[in-house]
């Protein structure tokens, strides 16, 4: 069972980069023990820079270090640093185009307890609605690190969601396949594809080995990158299927769902089914037994596939 949360892979990823890369700025908001950042704070403080609970002004000073030629690394919880401060995400990093990596922590419902206010189910498609900001979503720890140092290496700015706890691998350290704004494709099933993001690709990838096991073949799209949406793996994956199902830890509107409909309807028309939390308060409860209740486990995905074939 692994107990590297992805959280943990973006600190080790950044202090291994900030030996040799003075530029390399990590900003929080009350925040760096949730974003497992304590670390890097600790070993390069002239690099870290401490708001408090002012996501506004993190957003703000961590754009205006990014003019100044800092790589900026701002993490605060996803339900906070994509609402409480939008505008200055819109304004001062999308359209001013600085470097500036919006780091989402505890996304979804990792909060658990704390409930509503907390959980951000509505961050991706804020997020991907501001022009020139991408939107990712590793889906596990290996993923992470590839993610994070194709980041580095580029000046434009991005939203990353992780959750709060470790998720199962999805891939090993010797095979993780990753190709920067191109989702990855696992399996060779043609009956249906899940499509998945985040925390999801895990239940998808046992959902579709348990449908294996019933003779039903399907595919699993990995697709990290929400925004660039690599809608030609879309169009080839879906264009044989029977049938189109995408799982995501969000609301059903404006997220991955939608947007795969959307390219699936203007390119192979057929059967597209969302699985995602509700258009309601969620239960109280870890982020297991949620996705537990509302079947987005690999049980539950496989089971709702088998209904709608």
């Amino acid at each position: 069972m692994n107990k590297i949360a992805n959280r943990q892979v973006i600190c080790d990823v950044l202090m291994e980069h900030a030996k040799t890369d003075k530029d390399i700025t990590v900003l929080c908001s009350d925040s760096r023990g949730s974003a497992s950042l304590t670390p890097f704070f600790e070993t390069y403080p002239e690099q870290s820079v401490e708001v408090g609970i002012a996501e506004q002004d993190l957003v703000g000073i961590a754009a205006g270090m990014a003019k100044c030629g800092k790589k900026s690394y701002a993490a605060s919880p996803a339900s906070f640093v994509s609402t409480r401060s939008y505008e200055q995400a819109k304004v001062d990093c999308a359209y001013s185009d600085t470097n500036v990596k919006l780091i989402g922590i505890s996304g979804g419902v990792s909060y658990g307890a704390l409930g509503m206010s907390h959980h951000s189910a509505q961050d991706i498609a804020a997020m991907a609605a501001i022009p020139n900001m991408r939107v990712y979503l590793p889906s596990d720890r290996h993923q992470t690190r590839y993610l994070m140092e194709a980041l580095l290496k580029d000046e434009k700015c991005a939203y990353i969601r992780v959750g709060r706890n470790p998720v199962e691998d999805v891939y090993t350290e010797e095979s993780c396949p990753f190709e920067m704004n191109r989702a990855t494709v696992l399996g060779e099933g043609s009956d249906v594809v899940l499509i998945a993001c985040g925390e999801m690709v895990r239940p998808a990838v046992d959902a579709m080995e348990l449908l294996k096991k019933e003779g039903i073949s399907a595919k699993v799209v990995d697709m990290y990158c929400v925004k660039p949406l690599d809608q030609e793996t879309i169009i080839n994956t879906a264009k044989n299927a029977k049938l189109v199902v995408t799982v995501e830890e969000h609301s059903p509107f404006g997220g991955l769902g939608s947007m795969v409909a959307q390219v699936v309807a203007a390119n192979c028309p057929r059967k597209v089914i969302n699985i995602a939390l509700p258009d309601e308060p969620v239960v109280t409860g870890t982020s297991k037994e949620v996705f537990a209740y509302y079947h987005m486990t690999g049980t539950g995905i496989a089971d709702r596939v088998k209904a709608e074939l």
